[in-house]
């Protein structure tokens, strides 16, 4: 399986130029500030206080913006996006609103626009040194069902990728921000099992001279608005 960055991927598989794009559960905007220096002209959406305030504050990249919001109800008008984008997000949205995010995803996209949706799977290093303290298994399992049948809603097929995403973290204190940032109900559980997953960490991380790697099997899927 190739080995490459899931940024590279999407630049690889998306012309961002001229794009307007809406980047849901963006985080603290790192991949809403890539894109925007691709050309793009980018919203962030983000419903996590602190994530959002890391996102407002960083140095912009030009003209991105970002809202307040969750996938199941985007604040924008029908027909105003060309791409929508789910990086690692559509797993952390609630399951029985996954449906209701796509239905928006293609209300919002123009006809011929197209939502790209970047999700981890189930396996791998990175997954199983995380999984003591949120299994994942189930949720991804439903986000790839539900973008599957979204044909419903009228969003077709188009392409799917699987390839390797590189993870390097400097040592145990930057994996355990990593996974409390993208919940941080997971910090008290993190913190009361450290002994255990710092063990873990070494055990399933490859030592390099640039820290700790691992490597997150992840699985592109483009579908595009009929």
């Amino acid at each position: 399986m190739i080995v490459k960055r899931a940024s590279d991927v999407l630049e690889d598989l998306i012309e961002l130029s001229g794009k307007r794009v809406l980047d849901v559960g963006c985080g603290d905007g790192n991949l809403t500030r890539l894109m925007t220096a691709r050309g793009a002209s980018v919203t962030g959406l983000e419903c996590q206080p602190q994530q959002l305030a890391k996102a407002l504050a960083s140095d912009k990249a030009g003209d991105e913006d970002y809202v307040d919001a969750k996938a199941e109800n985007m604040p924008f008008t029908d027909a105003s996006a060309d791409l929508i984008v789910f990086f690692n997000s559509l797993h952390h949205v609630p399951p029985d609103m996954m449906e209701r995010a796509m239905a928006e995803t293609a209300r919002v996209l123009k006809h011929g626009g197209m939502a790209y949706i970047s999700e981890p799977v189930a396996a791998g290093a990175f997954f199983e040194l995380a999984k003591p303290v949120d299994d994942e298994t189930e949720v991804r399992r439903q986000a790839y069902e539900t973008l599957m049948a979204s044909g419903k809603h009228g969003l077709s097929p188009e392409s799917e990728h699987v390839f390797l995403h590189p993870m390097t973290m400097a040592d145990y204190k930057t994996f355990r921000d990593r996974i409390v940032s993208a919940n941080h109900e997971r910090a008290q559980i993190v913190d009361g099992m450290q002994a255990a997953l710092q063990e873990s960490f070494e055990r399933l991380g490859r030592k390099s001279e640039r820290g700790w790697e691992f490597q997150q099997p992840t699985r592109v899927n483009i579908l595009r608005k009929k």
